[in-house]
């Protein structure tokens, strides 16, 4: 699977790093990328993550997905 998350709270490169270290540390997360620019990040994943977890993962680093 993949998607692409629209991440409001993004505003640098440092918060789109932040992200692809705490999403890589999922199980079945097999790419990250991030564009503080669009404030996008788009991730590629298999079984056993899913994009509930994305997502939760994603609020609990202050940086909830649309």
């Amino acid at each position: 699977m993949e998607k692409t998350f629209r991440v409001p709270n993004i505003s640098c490169g440092h918060c789109v790093m932040s992200i692809k270290n705490e999403l890589s540390d999922l199980p079945g997360v097999s790419a990250v990328s991030g564009d503080p620019a669009t404030k996008e990040i788009t991730v590629t994943w298999s079984e056993p993550a899913s994009e509930e977890k994305i997502r939760k993962t994603l609020a609990e680093i202050n940086y909830p997905a649309e």
